[in-house]
């Protein structure tokens, strides 16, 4: 993409290279912090690099930001052919990634984690091009781990993570988040429940499982069907993912009037505002929104993760009083009484929202920016100027 804008090339202002993704988690605080440095410097010349066929590929440039995708996937911890492919993606990727980064010539690689961070990353080095990663979770990836020694500076989430990564290279920023969801930038609460046709003077419950689902939410909710026709005074925005679209539309939950179902949700920030609870899983990027919004939340960490680093993450709130915790496997059957219970306790929720405010952090993208532009050249700085 970046050919047919070849001009940027010649240019003396910061050039970053953004690599990462996968997930939401990884895309969209990526995105954050392009769209800060854009706000410092507005002819940065940015370039993302992504896994091919990953969620990153279609974000990004909607986003308004080039990408080039990698041919690279995770290793399958279980036995399986696919993995036989695994060290030819990871050498045909660093070849790409050399040559991408030849062509491009960036200042500063930053990674977000996922796949496509460790061979760009990799070539970054050898090249001796600055690194400096990112790491969301309050558990670090294998990738970022592995990335550790090759980095400048590795801004984290959670405190306490010397434990994994080299004391000395370690700032403690949050995570970024999307502009939306800032003070200046959030819709009012009657406006947001307008948007998805819900009544303003009633409770909102915004249950949420991601971009493509979660499965035992989604289920918690369709075998529910008799205590939420129930209480019918309670309103659900309910995200149940494009991998159960048919299901849950098609279920008599879905199809209740005090129910709204969405495979998807552009706008965050409208079902965020909306919601007096949130009920999600816990991705590092949905504990940062939670925090920064200040909102009373249940978790039910996904099973399905590496190292099970969401249960870690939800933790962290927990044990602050800053929101409750559901196992997976529970949930199906004690996720809607939870609910109720504290939709209920208006004290109760209005704690849980202040301790999550507490541990927010606010100026997450901005520490990342300034950090990731200390690499950049003066000459190039003043360009702006």
């Amino acid at each position: 993409m970046y050919q047919q804008n070849s001009s940027i090339l010649e240019s003396k202002n910061p050039r970053i290279l953004i690599s990462g993704g996968g997930t939401g988690g990884h895309v969209f605080p990526a995105i954050a912090i392009a769209d800060a440095i854009k706000v410092q410097f507005p002819n940065a010349a940015i370039l993302f690099v992504g896994a091919q066929e990953k969620l990153e590929m279609q974000a990004v440039p909607k986003a308004g930001y080039p990408i080039k995708g990698l041919w690279i996937s995770g290793f399958d911890r279980s036995f399986s052919k696919r993995n036989l492919l695994f060290p030819v993606k990871v050498m045909n990727s660093i070849w790409q990634s050399f040559s991408i980064l030849s062509r491009f010539k960036p200042d500063v690689v930053v990674g977000v984690g996922g796949y496509a961070s460790g061979p760009a990353l990799f070539a970054a080095s050898l090249l001796k091009i600055p690194v400096v990663i990112q790491e969301q979770n309050s558990f670090a990836g294998v990738t970022n781990k592995i990335l550790a020694r090759f980095a400048r500076k590795i801004c984290v989430a959670f405190p306490d993570m010397e434990v994994v990564f080299p004391k000395e290279k370690l700032v403690l920023t949050g995570n970024p988040v999307r502009k939306s969801l800032y003070p200046s930038n959030r819709p009012l609460k009657a406006d947001a429940c307008k948007y998805f046709n819900l009544d303003p003077s009633k409770k909102v419950v915004f249950v949420a499982g991601g971009s493509m689902g979660a499965r035992t939410i989604n289920q918690a909710i369709i075998n529910g069907k008799d205590s939420i026709q129930s209480h019918s005074d309670i309103q659900f925005i309910w995200q149940c993912g494009k991998l159960y679209a048919t299901a849950c539309l098609e279920s008599e939950s879905g199809k209740l009037d005090h129910v709204e179902v969405c495979p998807f949700i552009e706008d965050m920030s409208m079902a965020y505002q909306a919601a007096d609870l949130i009920v999600c899983r816990a991705g590092a990027l949905s504990i940062a929104e939670i925090c920064l919004l200040g909102k009373p939340a249940i978790l039910v960490p996904s099973p399905n993760v590496a190292e099970d680093h969401q249960t870690k993450n939800a933790l962290s709130l927990q044990q602050n009083a800053a929101a409750l915790t559901i196992k997976d496997k529970d949930a199906s059957v004690e996720l809607l009484s939870e609910i109720y219970k504290l939709i209920d306790d208006k004290d109760w929720l209005d704690a849980l929202g202040r301790n999550a405010s507490r541990l927010g952090f606010p100026d997450a993208t901005e520490k990342l920016a300034e950090i990731i532009l200390q690499y950049v050249p003066l000459d190039k700085k003043k360009v702006e100027l």
